[in-house]
Formats: C-alpha cells, structure tokens, sequence
C-alpha cells in the first residue's frame, strides 16, 4: 500500500494517482491520520501537477464516500441547494434561500466559511445574534420537511474529508485549484442531499478564477463530475471584476441581505438574487420557464413572503428574527472612517479583489487556519463603477476595531476605487447564462 509520502512524491512528479490511492489520501485527510503538513504539501503538489479528469471523479466520489451523505428522499418535491464559487459581497445565498423557500420548492444547503479574499455563507450567518450553523443530519433533514429552508455546516460525519482540506487550502495558497474545487463543491453538494443544484461560477479579478474560459472550463467540470455522481447540476457564469453588492462583511452583508428581500436592494445583487431563484424554481418543478420563475421571485419580495420566510427561517436556528425589522441588533463596528473623493469625476473602477483583501485585514476574514473573524468589521460601498462624484463626496465606509487598522483601510481602498475624468459603466453581470 501507497504511503502519504510516496503520493506527495508521485504528484509533485506528475504522476497519476489510482482510485485506490486517492481513496487512501482522502481516508487520511477524514480520519486526521494524514498531518497537516503533508496534507499541505499533497495539496500542493496537486495545485501544481493538476489532477487530471479522472482524478478529479476519483477523488470527489472518495470525499463523499468518507462520510454520511443525507437522506432526503422523505421529503416531498425536488431539493435544490445553490453554490457560489466564491465572491466579494456575494451575499446572494442569504437573499435566495428565503425567495426560493417561499415559493414552495425545498432548499437544503451545506455550506462552508470564506476562503482567501471571498466571503463564506457561514460567517455571515454567525453574525446574526444566536444563530446556529451547527445541527445534526436528523434536524437538518426535518428543518428542510417543516419549513423549507436549511442553511448549515456539515456535520463532523458529513464530508469530513472536505472540512479537512477545505481549511488547509484557505492557508496554503491552493485555493484556486480547479481539481480541489470540484471537489470540494460536488462532495459537499452531494453530501448534503439536495436533487439539483445550481452552481454560480465567479469570473474575473475578484474571483478565482479569472478569464471567461478558465470559468467555463470550472463550470463545465463541475457539471460533468455532479452528473457522473448521480446529481442534476446546472452552472451559470457571472462577473466578479466589481464586488456583487454593496457591503463586504459578514453583519453588514447580513443587512444588505435584507434590503434585498425588503425590496430596497441595489439592482446588480437584486438581479442575480432574482435570476438564481427562477432557475432554482424551474430546477424545483414549479416554474416553466425564466420568465415565470423571474415573475415568482419578484412576487415574493413584493409580497413580503420572502422576508417572513427569513425570519421564520433564523428563528428555526437560534437566531434573532427581529433583524428583518431592526437590522441594528446585528453587531456593529466601535470605528469607522470614509473614504473621500479627491477630485470631480467617475469613480473609473472598483477592484474586487482589493476590496476583499482590505475586509479580511479589517477582520472579515482569515489570513490564517483557526483566525476568529470579527463580525462587525468590513467595507461598505457608498458609490459604485462609473458613479459620477464631487471632490469630497464618499466612496465608501470602513468598519473594523482598530483605529490603525481602519486608517490603512482607507488608505488601501483609495488605490482600489480611483477617480478619473472619463465615463465608465460597470461589466456586464452574465458572462454565460
């Protein structure tokens, strides 16, 4: 039998991995047999060498199989569940669930914490006073039967070897693997027991992957491995040059959530919010078409059902649902500072990804494994790409604990929202729907 070192080795000389290797590996990385520093090293190698199409179904059908995958079949309908391939201010999964829920289609979601620059759905919902990420499989699958809507962390006997090698790729620079995350998404999808899922793959410089045709490579594997496995999959591509919304950070991404389904939230977020619920509906059977399932999501912002759904959702687990009224009970920065326009002009472009290194300095994020992350801390955007301004006038608002910190936040942020003297508009939101 294969030693971990001897697969470090075979990889970093670019060889190919058996299934029976990889079952072995990802064994190691489940049971915590396999150390962090040569799992790290495994993973680099692995970024480096790549993994080939056939390692990557290997390697992804021996992550699901290293733990329990959930049953849903009790449940009556089709379960959907919704993935991000990681974003700035993609606050999108807060929005959606809520909308999708309301219309009478099922969402059941694992979900995992922010990696490198992007934002997670778990931090963000942490933020929320008593909310709780954690439950069993058992309450997880009678959530999604009473109200269906489930948001969760896997449970420690749910894709287990995902958790392992999802918080040793956030510390060693291997996120943007494109092997590892197909199968940390598909594992973790499968894993969770939604039907179909639908897959947002970011595109461009605040994402991980940054060219059009490195996305729909990215979206194409990601659907060729979850239908292998078993799994309906649909993938869309979407623009991540520019943050999604306006907010980047977790309680501040919690809020914008709620202006979404308010029917106050900033058109670029409340379009996508509203095109992934119609596909999700018309993947759930209950909408014939976009148009329809476009209709049904607006319907259920205008009609208030969607917000209630929030709040009957974050109830369900801890948390307090007056924040669909009172988004001031979500925890709030002790500093904050603007960043002022120097000139008469067009704010030229809004860098995403500089944007999101500045939130995870402020304490949004993780520089390194285990780091607590502060929820009150990050950047909330008061102009956009192409918005015209006057010398003086805000760019945006920096949220964090630290008086220095907060003070070179600003400093930073000035370098990724230049003003200049020409017109701009904003990139277009799909780059393949």
């Amino acid at each position: 039998m294969s030693s971990f070192l001897s697969l470090i080795e075979n990889k970093r000389e670019g060889r190919k991995h058996s299934p029976e290797e990889l079952r072995f590996l990802v064994e190691g990385f489940a049971t915590g047999s396999l150390p962090d520093y040569q799992g790290a090293a495994w993973l680099m190698a692995a970024y480096l060498r790549g993994l080939d199409p056939d390692e990557t179904l290997w390697l992804t059908e021996a992550m699901v199989r290293s733990g329990r995958v959930v049953d849903l079949s009790p449940i009556s309908g089709v379960k959907v569940d919704k993935h991000s391939t990681g974003g700035v201010a993609d606050t999108t999964t807060l929005a959606v669930g809520p909308m999708v829920a309301a219309c009478g289609v099922p969402v059941a979601k694992m979900s995992g914490r922010g990696l490198g620059h992007t934002g997670g759905t778990l931090d963000k919902l942490e933020s929320i006073p008593g909310f709780s990420v954690d439950m069993s499989p058992e309450r997880f699958e009678r959530q999604v039967a009473e109200i269906g809507l489930a948001i969760v962390a896997q449970s420690d006997d749910v894709a287990p070897a995902d958790r392992a090698m999802y918080a040793l790729r956030d510390v060693t620079g291997t996120v943007p693997s494109m092997p590892l995350i197909v199968g940390s998404v598909v594992s973790k999808k499968i894993a969770g027991g939604a039907d179909a899922i639908l897959l947002d793959v970011k595109c461009g410089a605040g994402a991980f992957m940054r060219t059009a045709e490195e996305s729909a490579v990215l979206a194409d594997e990601l659907v060729r491995v979850g239908t292998a496995l078993g799994r309906r999959f649909e993938a869309v591509i979407t623009d991540m040059n520019v943050p999604l919304g306006s907010a980047i950070g977790n309680a501040l991404e919690v809020r914008e959530a709620v202006e979404v389904l308010a029917g106050k939230g900033g058109a670029r977020l409340t379009e996508l919010a509203v095109d992934l619920c119609a596909r999700m509906l018309v993947l759930g059977g209950v909408a014939d078409g976009l148009d329809a399932g476009r209709r049904m999501a607006r319907a259920s912002i205008d009609d208030g059902s969607a917000l209630a759904k929030m709040a009957e959702w974050v109830a369900a687990q801890g948390g307090d649902p007056t924040i669909t009224d009172d988004p001031g009970v979500l925890p709030l920065a002790k500093v904050r500072a603007v960043l002022a326009a120097d000139r008469d002009g067009f704010v030229s472009s809004v860098a995403a990804d500089a944007v999101g290194r500045v939130a995870v300095a402020l304490g949004a994020g993780r520089a390194r494994k285990g780091d607590p992350v502060d929820a009150s801390a990050g950047v909330l955007l008061m102009a956009r790409m192409g918005d015209p301004v006057r010398r003086g006038d805000p760019l945006a608002e920096v949220h964090g604990s630290d008086p220095r910190a907060v003070e070179e936040a600003v400093r930073a942020l000035s370098a990724a929202m230049p003003v200049g003297y020409d017109a701009v508009t904003e990139p277009p939101l799909f780059v393949r729907g």
